[in-house]
């Protein structure tokens, strides 16, 4: 064989090795922490280190534990997920609406400070979160909305909203300024470009951007822990998950079966909205 064709076979082996080894890292432990979530706190006891469970050994019991209020001497995670999904869609929801018309008054309109303006967005991802969390903690409490999923929604939006302009701003700077031009001759407003033309056209981005706002809603730790501490009625799931994992009498198939109920979501929405995030929406759109 020459020294081509050796090394475009070991160089073919390895791309698999590296391929399955980067797989396996990446889904044994979700895999792991599913099969925990679904094994009884006995059977773990005795088998601590099997990685197959017959299927006669699982059971959602632990799952209608975590799910429970506690009155019914569960987590309360029901409750917990409720008030994620409120702040993560209202966030979502709100930062699409001002992100859309700022990214395209950015990328199309020209204003005194655009440049600047443009650069300070870039500029609040360069301080921690935990340097604004003290003011804020200050502010909201003195305004009465500490304690309440309003003022976490209020600081989610002031943290995503830059970053959704950016992101939006890059792609709505690639769509052709002809269609736009176009839509001007036809005594097409600002408004109804906007509206007609550059949503539809930048909908996949959108959509991506919307999934990307609502995952760091979702996930968000400090904020949700530094306001909402005190009041466990409007726990959100990653704040519920924390305290339980700090919990001493907390069995571990608990744990993860909270775990599973923080991840699998996001995981089931980006399944459902990844056919909407790869459609070539603007293909031809300059065409005639």
């Amino acid at each position: 064989m020459s020294r081509i064709a050796v090394q475009t076979l070991v160089f073919g082996i390895l791309r698999w090795v590296v391929i399955v080894l980067l797989v396996l890292v990446t889904i044994f432990p979700f895999y792991y922490m599913v099969e925990l979530s679904f094994v009884p706190i006995e059977q773990l006891l005795l088998h601590p280190d099997r990685l197959w469970i017959p299927l006669q050994d699982l059971t959602l019991t632990t799952y209608r534990n975590v799910l429970k209020s506690v009155d019914q001497g569960g987590q309360g995670f029901a409750h917990f997920m409720g008030n994620s999904a409120i702040v993560a869609s209202a966030t979502g929801i709100v930062t699409l609406l001002v992100a859309v018309p700022g990214s395209y008054a950015l990328s199309r309109l020209k204003f005194f400070g655009r440049r600047q303006i443009s650069a300070l967005f870039l500029a609040v991802y360069l301080f921690p979160s935990i340097i604004i969390a003290i003011p804020l903690f200050v502010g909201f409490s003195a305004l009465g909305i500490r304690e309440s999923l309003l003022g976490l929604v209020i600081v989610y939006i002031a943290q995503t909203v830059p970053v959704s302009i950016v992101m939006l701003r890059t792609y709505v700077t690639t769509i052709p300024i002809s269609i736009e031009e176009a839509a001007m001759v036809d005594g097409a407003s600002r408004y109804r470009i906007l509206r007609s033309i550059i949503t539809p056209l930048a909908l996949p981005t959108i959509l991506s951007t919307g999934l990307y706002v609502f995952m760091i809603a979702w996930n968000e730790f400090l904020f949700a822990l530094l306001f909402l501490t005190a009041k466990r009625d409007l726990w959100t799931v990653s704040l519920g998950l924390s305290q339980l994992s700090n919990g001493i009498e907390v069995p571990k198939t608990v744990l993860m079966a909270g775990s599973v109920l923080l991840t699998v979501p996001i995981v089931l929405l980006y399944g459902v909205a990844e056919r909407s995030l790869t459609e070539g929406l603007t293909s031809g759109a300059d065409k005639g």
